[in-house]
Parts: C-alpha cells; structure tokens; sequence
C-alpha cells in the first residue's frame, strides 16, 4: 500500500462577518487523505469550501479567525509534520450545544507560527495552481524571470542564468513552442492557455511532492480544457505526481480523479474512489452528487436541444446553524421514512463499501 503523503483531519476554517455578526463556516470540520501518485478531485458547486480548504493547506488564510481546529499531516521525505502544529494554542473557542459561537484569536501570534511551520513547505513541497492564472502571474515581469526567481528560491541554484536555462526546459516540458523565446515575453502577451501552462512550468520546478491544482481549466475554451487536462495526466504519470485537484467541473473530475470528495456546504458528504462514486450501475449514491451527474447533458440531450437540468435552490448560507442535512431544502431522495430525521439531526459519514463513505441518512 502506498503511503500517506497529506491526511486532514477535522479541518474548520471560519471567517466573521460584521455585517451580519455571525460566523461564517467556510471549511466545517473536512477529513480526508491523499496517498502517493494518487489525485483526489473535491467537487461541488462554487461556495462549497472547495478552494478554502486548499488555502488552508497552504496556510495562505491569514484573515481572522482563519483556521481554528484540526491537523494537517504532511508526509516530507518521509517524516511527518502537522502544518498546524501548535496554531489552536492561539485560539480560544467556546460552544454552545455543540455549536462554536464565540472565538477569540492571537492573529499576528498565529501567522508567526504558521510562516514559521510552512518554511521550507509552501512552493517546494507543496505547490499550488490557482484560478485564472493571468491574474497569479505578475504582469509587470517576463515569465522567464517569475520561473527563474521561484526556481532560484526553492532549489539550489545560484545564477539567474542557469535559472533561466531551467526555466527554458521546464516551458519545453509542459509543451510551450520556442520556450528560449518565451522567457522574454509578458503575461499579457499570451493566451490564457498558455499562461496555465506556465503556472504548471513554475508550480513543478521545484519538484513538489503535492500539487494542488485550483480549478486549472476555469475559464478556458473546451479545446484548450482537454489540452490542459492531458497535459497533466502526462506529467502525473512521468513524475509520479500526488494532486489534489479542485473542481466544478465534473468532467475534469471523470478524466483525472482517482478519488472523489464530494464537498456541500463546507462538509464532504460523499467519498471513495471514483469507479464507485461514478460507475452508472453504483448501488448507493449521495443525493448531492447524483444531482451532479444528473446536470450534465448528455448526447442525446444535446441533439434534442432538451434544457439543462439544474439543481433547484442555492448553495446554503454557512452562517446558518443546520440542526440537520445541509441539502434538505435541495433534496429530492427524501422520503416519509428519513424526512424527519434529515430536517433535525445532522448525518454522520458512515462506510457504505471498502473505503466509500456517505453522509446521509438514506445510508443506513
């Protein structure tokens, strides 16, 4: 069995809204594991904690609260750290039947420890793809340079021109035409295509153990979308790369993920591997994720020019305290025999098959 290379555990990450006085649960309490050369795809609606849960372990939440509970365990060379080690010291949390209501949070105490935790993890053993990648890269800088500085900070290399060199050949590699021409152009000067390949270039540099890709198609045009998709199946299986993979896309998913985490409302509510979680004749699903599936056309829904089927009701608002199910309101599986249970108590995850689990009451 491969090991772990990032376990999470109980991962909460809150933000306070003044407007509203209430505490906004961005990430409530998620748990999961990645093995090595494995990708886990997170999927779900935008608003569902997708992407603060990949800045959380990045530790780029530097807004109060941020994150206030829980361990993320990194497997490094092959000693493992928790990248919140000693961070809940600077917190203090008090609950009322269950709920947190009140938090009180030493920031620059917190941010001190968290900079002092992520040295020499953030960009080398970790790195990261983040949306729209014209707005990541500095507009003001050729990308041969941005390349060549991330390069220089993270490996063992001390001119800027052997840097560039670098640069050159990993431009080469993620399939960049004329990559010595290419260092001297600016962001602005390429296409949106280009410029994900080049934040994929600058992201495996240093030669990370985890890439965390943040929505990598987002935005691009379906042709470039497949390119972008099998440019990183290529690389998974030439570096063996361990990816955890954020989405709305549930294409991208079916194409890349080994694993699957269904994410709603802050919580993951459904998880296993993908041949599971997606096979047609599967026994048992989430109603979340068949909704999911379900929304996407199929070809004879296409030639029949028949309307999409879209999930009826919104993303719910995190700042509600749910005494049960957070799809409730959404749900279309509910019956007379769970209705009750799923208005007033909340589901726990529960194994449904070897390593399957699911947050629902149709479970039992």
């Amino acid at each position: 069995m491969a090991e772990d290379i990032l376990r999470v555990e109980d991962l909460r990450t809150y933000f306070y809204s003044f407007t509203k006085e209430a505490f906004i649960r961005a990430v409530d309490g998620v748990s999961f594991n990645i093995k090595k050369g494995e990708v886990l795809g997170i999927v779900g609606e935008s608003g569902c904690g997708k992407s603060i849960t990949a800045q959380s372990i990045m530790g780029l939440i530097t807004d109060g609260p941020g994150i206030i509970t829980g361990n993320i365990f990194l497997n490094n060379n092959g000693n493992t750290v928790n990248l919140l080690d000693g961070l809940p010291d600077y917190a203090s949390i008090k609950k009322k039947r269950k709920a947190i209501y009140e938090i009180s949070k030493d920031v620059l105490g917190w941010q001190k420890r968290s900079e002092t935790l992520m040295n020499g993890i953030r960009g080398m053993v970790i790195s990261m793809i983040f949306q729209n990648p014209k707005s990541a890269l500095n507009p003001f800088m050729p990308i041969g340079e941005q390349i060549a500085e991330s390069i220089m900070l993270h490996k063992a290399i001390a001119t800027k021109k052997e840097a560039l060199s670098f640069a050159a050949a990993w431009l080469e590699r993620v399939q960049i035409d004329s990559p010595n021409m290419r260092l001297y152009d600016y962001p602005f000067s390429l296409s949106g295509g280009m410029c994900q390949r080049i934040m994929i270039a600058m992201s495996l540099s240093s030669e990370p153990s985890l890439l965390i890709a943040d929505e990598p198609t987002t935005g691009l045009d379906v042709t470039i979308q497949t390119k972008i998709i099998e440019l990183l199946k290529k690389l998974k299986e030439e570096l063996n790369l361990t990816i955890l993979l954020i989405t709305h896309d549930m294409g991208v998913i079916m194409q890349l993920a080994d694993k699957i985490a269904v994410m709603y409302g802050g919580k993951i509510v459904e998880y296993g591997l993908k041949r599971e979680i997606m096979d047609n004749d599967s026994f048992i699903r989430h109603p979340y994720t068949i909704a999911l599936l379900n929304s996407l056309p199929t070809i004879e829904e296409i030639r029949a020019k028949e309307r999409l089927r879209a999930i009826k009701g919104d993303v719910p608002d995190t700042i509600t305290l749910y005494r049960g199910c957070r799809f409730y309101d959404r749900c279309t599986l509910k019956n007379d025999r769970i209705k009750n249970k799923c208005k007033e108590s909340e589901p726990e995850m529960i194994e449904i098959g070897t390593g399957h689990l699911m947050r629902c009451w149709l479970a039992e």
